[in-house]
């Protein structure tokens, strides 16, 4: 009976306590003083403006409560607002505080608006609020039966970088808030933002896990849903889930276990479609392992459909060192008529803690297959290396490959992730790029007319790095002993200098392409080069024989090929020895010049592949503007004849109109030159026109009579001079010898 007279005693010493700190409470709240007190403490300390805006209540059952109608609190130093409730409640436990422990119950805030800003110097708007007082109080363990924020809207500019971005619709909902609890979690919220254009509603849901003091985390029943579009992703639907995710900071622990990651949309003209699966994976520094992680990713487009699985199998290793037994790389990819089919397969070493990885040996196959590549199909061996630092964004490594009869090696590091920037060095032995190439359609024209030409993939560009060919051939010409640096950056890509042996002969100079205007810079020079068989390789033409040297210096710009060469500008020169210009026999031509003469006829003919006309020396150089390539200077020397010229390449059109004046000068000899004797001296003019595909050649005899007769009589004139000197001569030597 005493231990109950004594428990009854005690109830009603504490029943009288917590009424007198109740009655205290009430007989001292006054709701106005507390708000300008309030309001005078703030902007003593940290020089903001609060305001509470509407009623201040008191609730004094079941906990000791405070409501607050409206709240607004300015920037620091002026009247800005940072950020502004509608509504708050809050409730306290008496008893708990006579223990010095601060119990709350549920939290609830309405209508929440934050402006966050991080300024250009680094410092945020609200540093001075996470600063400490100086003066230490006693500590107080917090304990909150829940958490509800409803209607939130915050938004962060960073004027560091000229992101801004928007959240609303923030509801968040959570179980017991304490320095270690668990319970229900429930995020809504809704993002925007400009760079990158992101407009997405998020979903998250699950249990969670917590000691502070010993820094302990943990999700169950995870599941994260994103809708909407992101970093250039539209329709984007994304859904990540996990039976349980734990962490622990301080000991540099992680474990997942039915970690699922299922995304899809759109980028572009593609859709993808990317699932990840971990069944259990566990890090620690004295152990890590797991089961096979694999990763599958469908990507589909206008002409392409890819599908590659990457799979992690034998993991096993500490949170320091993990090596993973196995990890695979399974291609099928279908381009338009091409496909791609293999698989590469190495161990990998990693430091999670460091972030790095390596791929000592990684080796595999790939099948490149096309219906109208000559040869089908050509299987593609690879072996190589890599490392990576992923904390410095880093990497290097090597990869060699050998297929039919070529052997590559390649060597590259990468000094930036994003945006990439990439040295390299790139080592072939012989390669025939035509051999796995598809023979050339001819050119169909299309309703959306002819193929855009666009360099602005070079604004994106960082690159640097040489290129070594023995042997090379593509688009029909051949070169050998090639060797060319790269390198871009602004926009611009630079290959210098550029060098190569070539139709017995050498190539040096350099090539510039600029994003900006699609500009296209190219200098040329070409020693000692047979033009035959270049220009046959190259151009498809059969226009010139003889070996000499050819120089450019050119530049053009445009959106598709006939627009860059209607704007092609600049300079070039040839100078030719021992050859012939095709397609036309001039001496044969003269030797018919009697009928043609006597008759004032023009001779015209069309270009006959069988015919040429030889030379000695050409040489010749032109001025190019506007796609037309003006030659003045034509001068060609053959035993028999003179050959000058001035006119119009039209590079633009495929079409030339150029005039050349050929004078017989010696018919002693040479092609067919005996038989020109009565054109000696004579200067007939050549005309050439048409397209490059259809030359025709007109000799205009019919103004030459004149010049014809002309020389007939001046002929006679010398007979005549002569005749009369021989009898002058021969009286002089009758009278001598009298």
């Amino acid at each position: 009976m005493k231990a109950l007279k004594y428990v009854g005693i005690t109830l009603l010493v504490l029943l009288a306590v917590v009424a007198g700190v109740v009655g205290f409470i009430v007989a001292t709240f006054d709701a106005e003083r507390i708000k300008s007190e309030l309001s005078r403490a703030v902007m003593e300390s940290k020089q903001r403006r609060l305001a509470i805006t509407g009623p201040l209540e008191l609730s004094l059952w079941p906990n000791v409560g405070v409501r607050i109608g409206g709240l607004t609190l300015s920037e620091r130093g002026n009247a800005k607002e940072f950020a502004a409730l509608e509504s708050a409640r809050v409730s306290v436990a008496v008893m708990p505080l006579l223990g010095k422990q601060l119990v709350v119950d549920t939290v609830e805030l309405a209508g929440l608006r934050a402006r966050l800003v991080r300024h250009k110097d680094g410092s945020f708007n609200f540093d001075d609020l996470l600063s400490k007082d100086e003066k230490k109080s006693e500590t107080i363990r917090f304990d909150v039966t829940g958490l509800k924020v409803s209607g939130a809207q915050v938004s962060w500019t960073d004027e560091v970088t000229g992101r801004k971005t928007e959240v609303s619709d923030l509801n968040l909902t959570t179980g017991r808030l304490a320095n270690a609890a668990s319970g229900p979690l429930a995020l809504t919220l809704k993002a925007r933002e400009d760079k990158p254009r992101t407009d997405a509603a998020i979903d998250l849901r699950g249990e969670y896990r917590y000691d502070l003091d010993r820094r302990e985390f943990a999700l169950g029943r995870f599941e994260a849903a994103v809708k909407g579009e992101a970093a250039g992703v539209k329709g984007l639907d994304l859904v990540v889930s996990a039976g349980a995710l734990a962490a622990n900071p301080a000991a540099k622990s992680l474990q997942i276990d039915a970690l699922k990651v299922a995304a899809k949309g759109r980028q572009g003209a593609d859709a993808f479609d990317l699932a990840l699966e971990a069944p259990r994976l566990a890090l620690a520094p004295e152990k890590a392992g797991g089961d096979t992680v694999t990763l599958t990713a469908r990507i589909s487009g206008t002409g392409r459909n890819v599908v590659a699985r990457l799979g992690m199998a034998q993991v096993e290793g500490t949170a320091k060192a993990v090596r993973i037994g196995r990890i695979s790389l399974d291609v099928d990819a279908q381009i338009d008529e091409a496909s791609v089919k293999g698989r590469l397969e190495s161990p990998l070493a990693a430091d999670p803690s460091a972030m790095t990885l390596a791929l000592d040996k990684f080796a595999g196959e790939f099948d490149l297959a096309h219906p109208r590549m000559p040869m089908k199909q050509v299987r593609l061996p690879v072996a190589g290396n890599l490392r990576a630092d992923l904390a410095k964004q880093s990497a290097a490594g090597q990869v060699s490959t050998r297929f039919d009869e070529s052997t590559i090696a390649l060597r590259f590091d990468v000094a930036r992730f994003a945006p990439l920037a990439l040295g390299f060095d790139l080592d072939v032995d012989r390669l025939n790029v035509d051999k796995y190439l598809p023979p050339a359609r001819a050119e169909e024209k299309k309703p959306g007319g002819e193929a855009k030409i666009d360099l602005g993939a070079l604004k994106h560009l960082d690159l640097h790095g040489t290129v070594k060919i023995g042997a090379l051939q593509v688009a029909n010409v051949k070169a050998a002993n090639l060797r060319l640096e790269v390198k871009a950056a602004g926009g611009k890509l630079d290959v210098a200098p550029l060098t190569a042996n070539l139709y017995d002969g050498s190539l040096s100079g350099a090539v510039a392409l600029q994003a900006q205007g699609n500009a296209v810079a190219l200098r040329q020079n070409l020693a000692g080069i047979r033009i035959n068989p270049l220009m046959k390789d190259a151009l498809n033409r059969d226009l010139l024989e003889g070996r000499g040297n050819v120089v450019l210096d050119v530049t053009t710009r445009g959106e598709t090929a006939s627009a860059m060469k209607k704007a092609l500008a600049g300079t070039a020169s040839l100078s030719l020895k021992d050859g012939a210009i095709k397609g036309i026999n001039l001496a044969q031509a003269f030797r018919d010049a009697k009928a043609k003469i006597s008759g004032r006829q023009d001779a015209v003919q069309g270009a006959k592949a069988a015919d040429k006309t030889d030379f000695s020396e050409l040489t010749g150089s032109f001025r190019i503007a506007n796609g037309v390539a003006r030659n003045d200077d034509l001068a060609a020397k053959s035993p028999f004849l003179r050959l000058a010229g001035s006119g119009d390449i039209d590079i633009g059109n495929n079409a030339m109109n150029y005039l050349a004046r050929a004078s017989i000068v010696n018919t002693s000899g040479g092609q067919g030159g005996k038989d020109l004797e009565h054109l000696k001296g004579m200067t007939v003019p050549v005309r050439v026109t048409g397209s490059f595909e259809n030359l025709s050649y007109k000799l205009e005899f019919g103004s030459l009579l004149g010049e014809a007769a002309k020389a007939k009589v001046e002929e006679k004139k010398q007979e005549v001079q002569q005749k009369a000197k021989e009898q002058v001569q021969d009286k002089l030597k009758g009278l001598f010898r009298k």
